[in-house]
């Protein structure tokens, strides 16, 4: 993911309520929202950002664009995110939920032949503390600093970057992956582009018991990734998830579920640990954690052996 201070984002589905809302606050904040896209709502403005009918007549206005955000209708992702591929963006944050599972295959399947960078669908966006807002975090929680941070839970990352903010750890990126049982990047995604991101010294990883990174934190144990991860799980005395009973629910089950039905916090912990990864219990150990996890991979100065003094 490329997100900088001249990154230049778009809104689809601005006319929405949700996505006025946020396009008001992104803009405060700094963030280079330049345009919004809403069929019917073209050659206007709303809230004085410039809208369009069409993504490639709002590239045409106001030239490239880096990301876009979409707050369309569920059962319009789809097409706004085709059309915005389409048109030459390679990085997309779906703030909508509930997307239809075959339109999220088709998506992800021209994602992958595109190169497309996807967050969500049902994400809260991602943030570059002091640079770049996109989404629907609460950037007042979010301090600069040196610490990256990957979710799949929404408002819990809010509350994490907090305690590290009052720990007086800073953030060099957050992301939220989404809150579907499909989502376009994972954790092994940001993971690997966390271990070459210079700004970036350590990574806490914050996961729920119903959504899947299970095999992620299997897989973390051969990553053999040099920064220190940190990871806060929740959901302990959740319920498992029972399989569905009818076929055609049980088929797109299968299709859209990323973990076994018998995927608990437990069982992800366990992996976390099998991968030397220290584990919170709560958001206020994190602050600790992270400072130990930081200390133990400063290596420490040796002190050069002293000479003995010749007897002769």
């Amino acid at each position: 993911m490329n997100l900088t201070a001249e990154t230049k984002v778009l809104i689809q589905g601005i006319d929405q309520p949700i996505g006025r809302h946020y396009a008001q606050r992104m803009k405060a904040y700094g963030t280079l929202v330049v345009a919004g896209v809403s069929v019917g709502h073209g050659d206007t403005t709303i809230d004085d950002i410039p809208c369009f009918n069409l993504v490639e007549e709002a590239i045409a206005q106001v030239g490239e664009i880096g990301m876009s955000l979409i707050f369309a209708n569920p059962y319009h992702v789809l097409d706004a995110a085709l059309e915005a591929i389409d048109s030459g963006i390679r990085q997309l944050a779906i703030a909508a939920a509930g997307i239809p599972p075959l339109d999220l295959m088709q998506l992800f399947d021209k994602a992958k032949t595109t190169n497309t960078l996807i967050l969500g669908p049902g994400s809260a966006g991602a943030i570059v503390p002091g640079k770049i807002w996109i989404g629907t975090c609460e950037p007042q929680f979010y301090t600069p600093g040196n610490v990256a941070m990957i979710s799949r839970s929404d408002r819990l990352a809010d509350e994490v970057a907090l305690s590290l903010t009052q720990g007086n750890i800073g953030q060099s990126i957050a992301v939220h992956l989404g809150t579907g049982a499909m989502i376009g990047s994972s954790f092994r995604d940001w993971l690997g582009f966390l271990a070459e991101d210079d700004a970036t010294e350590a990574i806490v990883l914050i996961e729920q018991n119903a959504q899947g990174s299970y095999e992620a934190a299997q897989e973390l144990e051969n990553l053999n990734l040099k920064k220190p991860i940190v990871a806060y799980v929740v959901g302990h005395t959740v319920p498992i998830a029972k399989a569905e009973s009818d076929a055609a629910s049980a088929i797109a089950s299968q299709l859209t579920c990323t973990i076994p039905h018998t995927n608990t916090a437990k069982q992800k912990i366990a992996a976390f640990k099998k991968a030397k990864i220290a584990i919170a219990d709560y958001p206020q150990d994190l602050p600790t954690l992270v400072n130990n996890a930081l200390k133990k991979k400063t290596p420490r100065r040796r002190t050069p052996p002293r000479r003995r003094r010749s007897t002769n």
